[in-house]
């Protein structure tokens, strides 16, 4: 064969490799793109828009004989609730640990969201999802939901949900999927790692609730996570898409004026 035709035949293989390429990252804006519903401009404070796809990943499984977290609330929309019962506003969050723009949700709001719990003036209900499982394979998502349900059981979900975050693989990488992994996370946050939360988080005791909480979103009429919601509204549509931590801490300081704050937190036990 001469050189020009074996030049010919090697650029052609270029082409279609060039192609192909074009057709995977098609497919991956495809799944990314789907994001109207989820919290876009909350991510405005890290200086730009990042959201995450909403394909619908892992099989409800979930039976009459479903495993639920201690305080957490069963029904159409499984939830756990951090802070005041009482608490005049609440903050509706669905998300996944292993969704890169919740965890930049998380890691902006996140002293906000505690000052504001703490204080009485608002609750958060998380709702978990498990969308990249969905999208890219893999069962982080499920397992990592599972053991934040299992942190529940002893109060402390708050403090192991924050420290999944902070811990974070890249989405490609599905390390939450290692229990093991899981569990030495847990050793972070003080007297987590029991006995009952390390047979808890091996055995999935809550992949049940997880995944019902995952069918939940997937009718919910939402597109995307994170979807955050103040008082029923939902944040993207805020301020024409640009709420900030200080937006959050102005409109529930506001709400509470002329509301008491709520007083202890939900009961585990």
């Amino acid at each position: 064969m001469s050189q020009k035709n074996l030049e010919a035949k090697s650029s052609a293989r270029e082409r279609l490799q060039a192609q192909r390429e074009k057709e995977k990252a098609r497919a991956r804006r495809g799944r990314q793109a789907i994001v109207a519903g989820s919290v876009v401009a909350v991510l405005a404070i890290a200086g730009g828009v990042a959201v995450w796809a909403s394909a619908m990943g892992g099989e409800d499984t979930t039976d009459a004989k479903m495993a639920v977290p201690k305080a957490a609330a069963d029904g159409d929309k499984p939830a756990v609730t951090v802070g005041a019962v009482n608490a005049p506003s609440t903050l509706t969050v669905w998300e996944d640990f292993r969704c890169p723009a919740c965890q930049q949700f998380e890691t902006g709001f996140r002293s906000v969201i505690h000052e504001l719990e703490d204080s009485g003036r608002m609750k958060t209900e998380y709702h978990l999802a498990t969308i990249i499982d969905g999208n890219v394979g893999g069962k982080g998502s499920l397992n990592a939901a599972n053991a934040a349900l299992c942190a529940q059981d002893t109060g402390k979900f708050r403090d192991y949900h924050d420290v999944l975050y902070s811990n974070q693989p890249p989405e490609p990488q599905d390390k939450f999927a290692d229990k093991k992994h899981l569990i030495q996370l847990a050793g972070k946050v003080k007297g987590l790692v029991t006995d009952n939360f390390t047979r808890c988080v091996n055995e999935g005791t809550y992949d049940g609730f997880v995944q019902k909480s995952n069918s939940a979103f997937a009718t919910s009429g939402y597109r995307g996570t994170p979807t955050v919601l103040l008082d029923g509204k939902d944040l993207a549509k805020a301020k024409g898409g640009r709420f900030t931590p200080a937006d959050l801490k102005k409109a529930v300081q506001g709400t509470g004026k002329a509301k008491k704050p709520g007083t202890g937190s939900v009961p585990v036990s």
